[in-house]
């Protein structure tokens, strides 16, 4: 009880200190697609509980959808602001898949974590180059790793400090065009020879007139509460990448 009391405190601490970087940012008026569901190991009805109504209270209209048919409502895409995606493994057909490209290349922005968009569909290669990267092992699973911060300057990372995280270290490969804002170290005590590989982490990128938030953080919506420093990030990731 009082380990979640402070991390409340924290992530409540956290928000006030990044008012001076996003005061001038709103969500108001702002038509917000999120789309969850594949794989439930991820949790992704909790992170819905957890960013929606975030969402909202920054003055955004939120359209949830549990089905990717969604990325054919040809109305609601148009009108779309951000796409929000928490969908682990499972396919995307070819009309959703077109949906969801069009969507970006036409100036909605995209933002996600973890496996939710960075290990989604795994036979589109569209998709992942799109979002700039895919998962492709977390050696070790569930462990204690350190999070650098590489990018002091940008919005979604000034203020942050490196910090600590106890969750899967993904290991992904990454478009090495994406811009990195943080990135994480491989000790080698689960295979040794990625002892002192870095990969990115959180990171930003464009596709046609849209912008692309992605951070590895975020197994589930547990993490974001436990770690403010990862919930925080990302919500500046969605303030940046909304159009």
């Amino acid at each position: 009880m009082k380990k979640s009391l402070l991390a409340i405190c924290a992530i409540l601490l956290l928000a006030i200190s990044a008012q001076s970087c996003s005061k001038s940012q709103s969500l108001k008026g702002k038509e917000i697609v999120f789309v969850y569901g594949g794989w439930e190991g991820h949790d992704p009805v909790g992170c819905r509980d957890l960013f929606v109504p975030w969402l909202e209270s920054q003055g955004a209209t939120v359209h949830q959808s549990d089905n990717l048919d969604i990325y054919m409502e040809h109305d609601i895409m148009e009108k779309a602001d951000l796409i929000i995606q928490c969908w682990t493994m499972g396919s995307i057909s070819g009309a959703q898949e077109r949906g969801l490209l069009e969507a970006v290349k036409n100036g909605a922005g995209i933002a996600g974590w973890h496996g939710g968009t960075g290990d989604s569909f795994r036979n589109s290669t569209d998709y992942q180059y799109m979002i700039g990267g895919q998962w492709v092992a977390h050696p070790g699973n569930i462990i204690d790793y350190k999070v650098k911060i590489t990018n002091h300057r940008d919005k979604i990372t000034k203020g942050i400090k490196d910090f600590q995280v106890h969750s899967e270290q993904y290991y992904m490969q990454v478009d090495p065009n994406v811009e990195v804002l943080a990135e994480t170290r491989y000790t080698g005590d689960n295979d040794w020879w990625i002892e002192d590989r870095t990969i990115p982490v959180v990171w930003k990128t464009q596709y046609g007139n849209g912008r692309v938030f992605y951070s590895s953080l975020g197994h589930t919506a547990k993490d974001f509460i436990n770690c403010p420093e990862s919930f925080e990030i990302m919500k500046r990731g969605i303030l940046w990448a909304v159009k």
